[in-house]
């Protein structure tokens, strides 16, 4: 009976624990609405609030920026500023100048004697032309050197570059025979001792190493101040070299780098010299 009546009893308070569930719950919501309104409202204030802060800002800027083009710029006001006592101690004062007169005395001698150092018998041979032979032939020369004077250098340099072409195209004999032919009748042309030089370049191409190195000797022996005297001297190295005369060839290389240091001839002796077996 008591476990009955106590069962009663919950059945009979369960309807009412249901209808204050239900009479919380539709406050609770009524309340959620109300504050969801009021947070919109607040919203669009705020959003007004801050479109009239904007609007305020740039009538204000407005007006600042027409106010200062209009305001004169103000000008300034000169002070006179008396110098003090002290600033006028620190003063530099004015100074006198004085002129001096310049002492007359000679100027130091500076020394001007320079060291001569006589060349040796070697280098007066290369820069000594031998003495023209007196008879028939230097009566030939002398005859040539004044037929080259009165032709006409257009014409012999023209001859010159022609028989150079002979060289190249081929022709090696006819154009050998030509420049030393041109050698032998214009000595003292311009370009006699490049005559010569190639001439004995197109003997050693004829594989004539003596014929060569004796046009080569030639060239040196007689135009020691031409611009081909120091390849002449390399190619007469050389030939002797192939003519299996190597302690000749070492004169040589030892001469063009003594005698002429720093030229590119002087290098290509000091390696051709490196080259030669001892």
């Amino acid at each position: 009976m008591p476990a009955r009546s106590v069962i009663f009893r919950l059945l009979a308070a369960a309807p009412l624990c249901a209808l204050g569930a239900c009479a919380t719950t539709a406050s609770s919501e009524a309340e959620v609405s109300a504050l969801r309104s009021e947070l919109r409202t607040l919203r669009a204030s705020q959003e007004r609030l801050v479109e009239r802060v904007a609007r305020l800002e740039a009538h204000d800027a407005v007006s600042r920026a027409g106010a200062s083009s209009e305001r004169p710029t103000p000008r300034p006001i000169p002070v006179k500023v008396e110098a003090s006592a002290e600033a006028s101690l620190g003063a530099t004062p004015e100074l006198a100048v004085v002129k001096l007169k310049p002492r007359h005395e000679p100027a130091p001698k500076l020394p001007t004697a320079v060291a001569v150092l006589e060349p040796d018998d070697e280098q007066m041979e290369m820069f000594i032309s031998p003495a023209p032979e007196e008879g028939p032939a230097a009566t030939m020369v002398a005859s040539n050197e004044d037929a080259g004077a009165q032709q006409d250098p257009d014409v012999l340099d023209a001859e010159f570059d022609k028989a150079v072409n002979m060289l190249r195209t081929g022709n090696v004999e006819g154009g050998v025979e030509k420049l030393r032919r041109f050698a032998d009748e214009y000595p003292r042309h311009p370009r006699a001792d490049n005559a010569l030089y190639f001439s004995g370049l197109g003997q050693i191409g004829l594989n004539e190493f003596n014929g060569a190195a004796q046009t080569f000797e030639r060239l040196i022996n007689t135009y020691p101040a031409g611009d081909a005297m120091l390849d002449g001297m390399l190619r007469l190295a050389e030939c002797r070299m192939r003519l299996n005369q190597a302690a000749d060839a070492k004169v040589l290389y030892t001469r063009v780098v003594t005698q002429f240091p720093g030229t590119a001839a002087a290098t290509q002796a000091e390696q051709r010299l490196a080259a030669i077996p001892q």
